[in-house]
């Protein structure tokens, strides 16, 4: 039996770069985006006032037959709220709002001091069911509200009166409902919710020409705003990630269930963390999960969409935001770029990205969500700083000397704590050596006896 990637939403296995940044970032030289962690869902909630268009990203991979999510919504869904969206919208999402690595390079000593008293320059900143399956649904307090196909999926709304009613329903429908979900499906039946069921219909599959399945997308109305993580956590094995990509007017988006902690962020790490960028994220994620108890969502990202600095992609296009379900934007269909001439001006869309790794354990409850008036940018970005190698001898280029070895170590002392990496291996990947005079400087002891 397969497991349904979407875990966090679906019954789990129900049926079987800019050319040049400015002076905030640096260069741009890799992200850390959603593929390099396992078990990885993605979702977009596209939200103003009272309505909602929830993407989800269904990367379930084995027999497409064996695929199908069953996710409570607020509402009975009308035929023309559901859509099918392509994989790449959220791929360049989640592209353009990953945690980066930048990189600078120092300067010369001497020359900077000579600029050092200039002014500073400014950070720019279906069918339906027949008459006998409608009298067995009614027997088991289950009604199905509607019926359609789209795209690829057949999707059936269901409304029920009583959880085991439902899962035997869902049961007799060849959905293989784990132990335990009739009691989590009751608590969502307590607060009137609605039940969206989705099986891939392999005649359109084919027809269609998809070896994939597409994210689906659904747009409703309710004051609720929240995720129902609850249902996919029932027979999990483990821990999952969730990316969260919230886009909305005001600002940024938080939890108000459970703690919205921003991701440690612009710390200087060794060198060679560029060439294995992926590997320092991931531990460094699990550190930030492990001091906050695993009971945190971390802020990864929180920004305008016109802009990016720097640019780990290009801003979504506003064709794209509208086919992720950003209803209120107007204007011609172009890219949203910044222009290098002009400081960026604030858009109509902000995004937010929340990452969670979440378990029945610790997270009991599905999340709810605020928009706030927030819209102080935050990324989660890491800085490579080379070190200038030139020979000049101003007092400048002798104070840098002796303190680059400094910097080094406080670097190594960095990195050890955001990864819990040992700190002996990481200093002997530096090539740091014991205390001592760095390279190029005279001995101490020339300077005991000078005139």
């Amino acid at each position: 039996m397969k497991r349904l990637p979407i875990l966090l939403l679906g019954l789990a296995a129900l049926a079987a770069v800019a050319p040049h940044a400015l002076a905030f970032c640096g260069f741009y030289v890799a992200r850390a985006d959603t593929k390099i962690f396992n078990q990885a869902s993605k979702v977009v909630l596209v939200r103003d006032d009272d309505r909602t268009v929830l993407t989800m990203a269904n990367d379930f991979k084995g027999d497409p037959k064996e695929f199908a999510i069953v996710i409570p919504v607020p509402t009975v869904l009308q035929r023309e709220q559901i859509h099918v969206a392509e994989p790449a919208l959220l791929d360049h999402l989640d592209a353009y709002s990953a945690p980066r690595l930048v990189e600078y390079y120092d300067e010369n000593p001497c020359q900077l001091m000579e600029r050092r008293m200039a002014a500073p320059q400014s950070a720019v900143a279906g069918e339906a069911a027949g008459a006998s399956k409608d009298a067995r649904a009614r027997s088991l307090g289950v009604k199905v509200e509607a019926a359609y196909t789209v795209g690829e999926y057949d999707i059936v709304i269901l409304s029920a009166t009583q959880s085991d009613g439902l899962e035997t329903w869902l049961r007799e429908g060849g959905y293989r409902i784990p132990t335990g979900a009739s009691r989590v499906l009751g608590s969502y039946i307590k607060q009137d919710m609605k039940f969206f069921v989705a099986k891939v219909n392999l005649k359109e599959q084919s027809k269609l020409g998809f070896s994939y399945l597409r994210p689906i997308q659904v747009a409703y109305e309710s004051p609720k705003f929240m995720l129902p993580i609850r249902l996919g956590m029932v027979n999990a094995a483990g821990s999952q990630e969730l990316f969260i990509f919230a886009l909305t007017r005001k600002g940024r988006v938080e939890t108000t269930n459970y703690r919205t902690v921003r991701l440690a962020s612009d710390a200087e790490v060794p060198l060679f963390v560029k060439d294995d960028f992926s590997y320092f994220y991931r531990s460094l994620f699990t550190q930030q999960v492990k001091k906050e108890d695993q009971r945190a969502l971390f802020l990864e990202y929180a920004w305008d969409m016109g802009w990016c600095d720097p640019c780990a992609a290009d801003p979504l296009s506003l064709q794209e935001l509208r086919q992720l379900g950003v209803f209120w934007i107007e204007g011609p269909m172009g890219r949203m770029q910044p222009r290098p001439d002009i400081q960026p001006q604030p858009q109509n869309v902000f995004i937010t990205r929340l990452h969670v790794r979440y378990d029945a354990e610790h997270f009991p409850e599905d999340l709810v969500f605020q928009e706030t008036g927030d819209r102080q940018n935050f990324q989660g970005r890491y800085i490579l700083r080379h070190p200038w190698k030139g020979d000049d001898r101003c007092e400048a280029a002798q104070a840098y000397r002796r303190e680059l070895p400094k910097r080094m170590e406080r670097d190594a002392q960095t990195l050890a704590s955001l990864t819990g990496w040992d700190i002996q291996k990481i200093r002997g990947r530096m090539n740091l050596k014991a205390s001592g005079p760095a390279e190029d400087d005279e001995p101490w002891w020339k300077a005991i006896w000078k005139d």
